[in-house]
């Protein structure tokens, strides 16, 4: 694929960065359709749903370890244009998501009560969690292969295949989960199960569809069979770039864990279903903010990391700033959207109005801080494309821990402050890192990182 000139820039980011958003939009109703499915049970359901989401965030990331360093490679020999050894990448990062997705299988397998005791659960809803996260464990399995290989994709400029991908996924997510939690024809009715039944389903579909995909002739990085091995000097490269991103990930995950535990604990009775319901619902629409944002920083990511591989530093950091100025516009209009529309929105998403009471006067709060970790997203995605994946790291391990989750505690605990309070934390953590962040990748020292 051509590299663009300068004029070229902003209509390459948008054109890489559609399909993308597409990809992204499809993946958030997997989740947003699970989350509505729902809010038709119970509140229990609900919290049983989004602790399945955050598990699932862990498992991706912890994909990330490979896909990560493999999207970064690809961009870079592909940029180079040598479009063999990025093949033979892709094949080799494939092997380490097996080995990978096995891991993940057997440790959400031992650690879901885990999950639901540091939550505080109990009763109905520390069983339905513990069920539907022992049963999620094999759909995080056949999704790292899914993730790994649309990174790859990605970092070689190919957007529209994982997009294909991911919409089938969809569609058959959508219409498994109907049929099995309300029961359609000869399925039963399955309840809560029937939602990650479906899920299962989805993502097995998609892992296959994925495999057809990079076995075609047409497909820039076709897989080969001879190429699927074990190789030291490859596995060590991906995991070079990938272990600081995966780091990254497992604290980000810890900072927002211990985050959801105060969420767990700020009602003074113990487990709330409807305030951690409300904290749900909120999160999952959220996305409609910052998954555009992740689609654009995935385009500025691939674009910026083959400019680095075809020797143009100077093209490469601009690409993040035109990024960052083509969504700002937009993350406003989002802000806005969620301050006028948060009644409207959880009236829509929860049958339980206890669920919208605590909820909509948060929401609102949280729609302040949209703009912010818009900036944050897409200048951290641009620098895991070049490699650059230490500081992103560092940035996480001092803000995640040392403001998000005790501005929680103190606003939403001790200054009984509840939800509110709880999500200044989320707000002050996206702002300082997206300075940060902002800061690094101004100053320019990421364009010497060698992958």
């Amino acid at each position: 694929m051509e590299l663009p000139t300068e004029a070229e820039l902003p209509r390459a980011l948008t054109a890489l960065g559609l399909p993308v958003l597409a990809e992204q939009l499809l993946t958030f109703c997997v989740g947003f359709f699970d989350v509505y499915l729902s809010g038709r049970l119970s509140s229990e359901a609900t919290a049983a749903i989004g602790v399945a989401a955050y598990v699932s965030w862990l498992a991706s990331m912890i994909s990330g370890l490979v896909g990560t360093g493999a999207g970064a490679l690809v961009a870079r020999v592909c940029g180079g244009g040598d479009i063999e050894e990025a093949r033979r990448i892709t094949a080799r990062s494939l092997m380490l998501a097996a080995v990978l997705g096995v891991l993940i299988l057997l440790g959400l397998q031992l650690g879901a009560p885990l999950f639901a005791t540091l939550l505080d659960m109990r009763g109905s809803a520390e069983r339905i969690t513990i069920e539907y996260l022992r049963f999620d464990a094999f759909g995080q399995m056949f999704a790292c292969g899914t993730l790994i290989a649309a990174a790859a994709l990605r970092g070689s400029g190919d957007m529209r295949t994982p997009l294909f991908v991911l919409g089938v996924t969809n569609v058959v997510n959508v219409l498994a989960s109907s049929a099995c939690v309300f029961g359609w024809g000869p399925v039963p009715a399955m309840g809560v199960t029937g939602i990650v039944t479906g899920t299962l389903i989805a993502q097995a579909t998609g892992l296959v569809l994925m495999l057809v995909m990079l076995s075609q002739p047409t497909c820039r990085l076709q897989l080969r069979l001879a190429d699927v091995r074990w190789h030291a000097e490859t596995a060590w490269r991906i995991l070079r770039v990938g272990l600081p991103a995966a780091l990254d990930g497992a604290i980000t995950f810890t900072g927002h864990f211990l985050f959801l535990m105060v969420i767990a604990r700020l009602s003074s009775e113990g487990f709330d279903g409807a305030v951690f319901a409300a904290h749900v619902v909120g999160v999952r629409v959220e996305a409609l903010s910052y998954l555009p944002a992740v689609a654009w920083g995935a385009a500025a990511a691939s674009l910026a990391g083959r400019l680095l591989g075809a020797n143009q530093p100077e093209l490469a950091q601009k690409v993040g700033h035109i990024a960052v100025r083509q969504f700002l516009s937009y993350a406003v209009a989002v802000s806005l959207l969620f301050f006028l529309g948060a009644p409207w929105i959880y009236g829509a998403m929860h049958s339980d109005p206890a669920v919208a009471a605590v909820g909509v006067p948060a929401f609102r709060w949280l729609a302040w801080y949209q703009v912010p970790n818009a900036v944050l997203i897409i200048y951290v995605f641009t620098l895991r494309g070049a490699g650059d994946t230490r500081f992103p790291l560092w940035c996480a391990l001092i803000s995640i821990l040392g403001v998000r989750v005790p501005v929680a505690y103190l606003g939403g605990i001790v200054l009984n402050y509840g939800l509110i309070g709880a999500w200044w934390g989320m707000g002050a953590d996206n702002t300082l890192r997206a300075v940060l962040i902002a800061w690094r990748y101004a100053a320019g020292r990421w364009l010497r990182t060698k992958v």
